[in-house]
């Protein structure tokens, strides 16, 4: 598969105030590690292999082991791996990315709620619709992960 264009050069404009967001959910207070499983949990769900590539190698880098990535995926399986808040924000990311599917059910809300504080929620939020975007832009234009690319 081939790029189709870079969309960074196309609308520098706009990728940098994706960026801006980027940079509020960096310093909202939401933890790393938790923000980049988010991210790593979207993008599978998305199937976008650009950011797939970039979030695990980026969660690898901050010292999540290689057993707790591989097992993102499967997290309610093997939810001894994941903490209260890892999984409240992975079970969140996935009802607001399947939004058209779930309609985020009451139930889904307030299993959220009750582990994040309103801003800490609405920040998770943000988070996931970023990465939604970000999915999108990487595979319609089809980005190519670094794995990808070291292999040529």
């Amino acid at each position: 598969m081939t790029q189709r264009m870079d969309y960074n050069a196309a609308t520098p404009a706009g990728m940098k105030a994706l960026g801006g967001v980027y940079g509020h959910i960096m310093g909202c207070g939401l933890p790393k590690v938790l923000v980049d499983l988010v991210y790593l949990r979207v993008s599978q769900i998305n199937g976008c292999a650009y950011c797939i590539d970039m979030h695990s190698r980026d969660l690898l880098k901050e010292g999540v082991n290689v057993e707790k990535l591989v097992l993102v995926p499967a997290w309610r399986e093997a939810a001894s791996l994941f903490d209260t808040t890892e999984r409240a924000a992975l079970a969140w990311a996935e009802t607001v990315t399947q939004v058209a599917e779930t309609g985020v059910p009451d139930a889904d809300y307030a299993a959220a709620a009750a582990v994040f504080s309103q801003q800490q929620l609405a920040d998770l939020t943000i988070a996931i619709g970023l990465m939604n975007a970000y999915n999108r832009m990487a595979i319609s234009f089809r980005a190519q992960p670094a794995a990808v690319t070291a292999a040529r």
